[in-house]
């Protein structure tokens, strides 16, 4: 992950991964089955071109539950951010939880864990690593907990509830 601590603030699009990046079939760690949902792309383009920072917050319980490895959600990551690239967009940094209540891992179970959305510990820790401008960024997220973790951070959110990402998002950019 690169950091930016000595630029200008600039506002911030957090972005929930799967439901609102990608099709959400469940546990989606591997190329062959991530599917870009429409306008995700586009969206990420867009705001990059617009000056905003972008980034990935995602809840990934599946390593926690033993489904996958770390190392298979950023190997995903790195795919992303190669197709993203072909597309003129970039994610600048990818944020991801592996802690669940139940994780069948002990080094993954935590009765609360920070990151873990509803909680902000993702959003917390982007805001720190880089100058956002929190009275104008921005949270989307497909689930009550990925709002309620925007909120918790300081940062408005809106709740996606599917279609055409880049239609959702236009009015932001105006």
């Amino acid at each position: 992950m690169v950091s930016a601590p000595h630029q200008t603030p600039r506002p911030a699009l957090f972005l929930d991964r799967d439901g609102v990046l990608n099709e959400d079939p469940g546990y989606v760690y591997r190329w062959e089955d991530f599917v870009w949902l429409p306008g995700a792309r586009e969206a990420i383009a867009a705001f990059n071109a617009a000056g905003w920072w972008v980034f990935v917050v995602t809840n990934q319980s599946g390593v926690g539950r033993g489904y996958y490895t770390e190392a298979d959600v950023q190997k995903l990551h790195v795919q992303m951010s190669a197709d993203l690239a072909k597309a003129g967009a970039r994610v600048d940094a990818f944020y991801y939880c592996p802690h669940h209540p139940e994780a069948a891992h002990a080094m993954y179970r935590h009765p609360d864990p920070p990151g873990r959305k509803p909680n902000p510990g993702m959003l917390l820790q982007a805001i720190e690593e880089w100058p956002v401008d929190l009275a104008r960024s921005l949270m989307v997220g497909d689930k009550d907990g990925d709002v309620e973790a925007g909120r918790r951070a300081g940062v408005r959110s809106r709740k996606f509830t599917g279609g055409d990402l880049m239609t959702f998002l236009k009015g932001e950019l105006t």
